[in-house]
């Protein structure tokens, strides 16, 4: 199988983590946090994003509640992926993200303790765990 450069997502309503990830590998760097206002971004910005790293697909996490039934940010999120196809014309997945947060943190934390904490690192690492998600789920 071909490799395939995959952007990832951690939709919020305040930060959108983003990470970028390659299949050849299974693994996933942290890029950035873009704010976004309400749940919108500043769609120039993934605009740029989208040019620069040329993915194969798009992944947005899922954030879904512990027993796997939806909530309102699931659709939030759901929406948001349907955006970027709708403007951008990339392939999307979605990806549940139920543990990402609290495993970011924890990967953080052990990469440099508390100074590490930073909320739009947070984010981008979420965006990481959801593209590794994504692979491990593919084989």
């Amino acid at each position: 199988m071909s490799s395939l450069t995959v952007l990832g997502f951690d939709y919020g309503t305040k930060s959108i983590g983003v990470a970028i990830g390659q299949s050849l590998t299974g693994s996933a760097n942290p890029l950035l946090s873009i704010k976004a206002v309400d749940g919108i971004p500043k769609w120039e910005e993934i605009g740029m994003l989208i040019e620069e790293w040329k993915p194969d697909l798009v992944v947005v996490g899922l954030p879904l509640n512990m027993d796997g039934s939806e909530q309102e940010m699931t659709q939030r999120a759901k929406k948001f992926a349907n955006r970027l196809n709708g403007r951008f014309g990339v392939k999307i997945a979605t990806q549940d993200e139920r543990l990402t947060t609290a495993d970011a943190k924890a990967r953080l934390f052990e990469m440099g303790g508390y100074k590490a904490l930073t909320k739009g690192q947070v984010d981008a690492m979420s965006a990481v765990l959801i593209i590794e998600s994504y692979f491990e789920s593919m084989y």
